[in-house]
């Protein structure tokens, strides 16, 4: 599709603690880390996406992520074939605008970097390649691209992009993005169909970016620059340095670039993409058995429909019950209605402040 082909630098963002699919996911072992919907984990899955990809030269991927969690990552690239590689370890989270900034500054300049979150779903992998292959000629030709999801509901969950005027083979000038809206909003938004869910994955070349970030976040440039400037390097680990990071500021790059650039696309794709944000989403993405459960460990369901279990030992036995979610992990127990999900930010919530209390008696 372009003269040149480009080199795609896979830059996966590894940061985040998964809260929300407490007790199973810690800040030591995070949603990215555990194999939640195949036997290979999120992570893994993640890193060898790019495989078998046409339009492009892939290059070989950056892992930005939290220093704890170094020699976790070197193990499950390793088992996934996947020799080389550089970890970008973060002191401290920034959000993703400074980690993807660290990546692009360790690429080269003409790199198309292709940011992923290391803990999405995406089952159609030649719906994603083709997608990529659509962005290629404006990326090339400096736009920042991002993906945006097909809608299949009125999801509040989400932010959404509002797609403009035709500027490629199936990619649209971004109008606006949508911080998440009510169920009113996005029901409009589903029906008008010009509306995608943002999923967080761009594509872009590395200078496009910092060009972007030059004009529109100085600060944070510099501080990114000062950091990659003193990093320390021990084989495949990279150490920014500290202080510089500490200083920092921290924006996620919708806030700090995508919207604030003109030259912005979207190519919409219907990929099988979830977020596996919540035990719902998990179920939804799960395969299910009879009557509609999923089941990951030891479960018996007698007259059980709907319902989610999780075990990482202990048999866990639903009798003529429905649509629950059962979630058995490192000593903890947590039970609660499905499409309630949401609710497990209160559960951490209240261990920490449980956690607190019981320090300072």
């Amino acid at each position: 599709m372009i003269s040149d082909p480009m080199n795609i630098v896979p830059v996966i963002l590894s940061g985040g603690s998964g809260t929300r699919l407490w007790p199973v996911s810690r800040p030591e072992r995070p949603k990215q880390l555990l194999p939640l919907t195949a036997d290979e984990t999120m992570l893994q899955l993640t890193a060898v996406r790019t495989q078998g990809f046409a339009s492009a030269s892939v290059g070989r991927p950056i892992l930005v992520s939290n220093a704890a969690h170094a020699d976790i990552i070197d193990e499950q690239l390793k088992q996934s074939g996947i020799d080389e590689y550089s970890v970008i370890l973060e002191p401290i989270g920034r959000n993703t605008a400074p980690a993807i900034a660290l990546a692009a500054l360790e690429a080269q300049p003409a790199d198309a970097l292709l940011v992923m979150p290391s803990d999405h779903v995406i089952d159609d992998l030649p719906a994603f390649h083709d997608a990529i292959a659509r962005a290629l000629p404006l990326v090339a030709k400096g736009w920042l691209v991002t993906f945006g999801i097909t809608p299949n509901g009125p999801e509040t969950g989400y932010g959404y992009i509002q797609m403009g005027e035709t500027c490629g083979d199936g990619v649209h000038e971004v109008a606006r993005f949508v911080e998440k809206p009510d169920v009113a909003n996005a029901q409009r938004m589903l029906a008008e169909g010009n509306h995608a869910w943002n999923a967080g994955i761009f594509l872009f070349r590395a200078d496009a970016y910092l060009t972007a970030m030059e004009k529109h976040q100085p600060d944070m440039l510099a501080n990114v620059q000062t950091a990659m400037a003193g990093a320390k390097r021990d084989g495949a680990h990279i150490f920014p340095g500290a202080m510089a990071f500490h200083a920092c500021p921290s924006d996620s790059v919708d806030y700090a670039i995508m919207e604030r650039e003109t030259q912005v696309a979207c190519v919409p794709v219907s990929m099988g993409w979830s977020d596996v944000g919540s035990w719902d989403s998990l179920h939804a993405v799960s395969t299910r058995c009879t009557d509609e459960n999923a089941v990951r460990g030891d479960a018996l369901l007698l007259g059980a429909r709907n319902c989610l279990v999780h075990s990482d030992g202990p048999r866990v036995t639903l009798v003529d019950v429905d649509d629950l979610i059962v979630v058995v992990s490192q000593g903890e127990i947590m039970i609660l209605k499905r499409g309630e999900s949401q609710k497990v930010r209160k559960v951490t919530e209240a261990i920490k402040a449980i956690a607190a209390a019981t320090s300072t008696n």
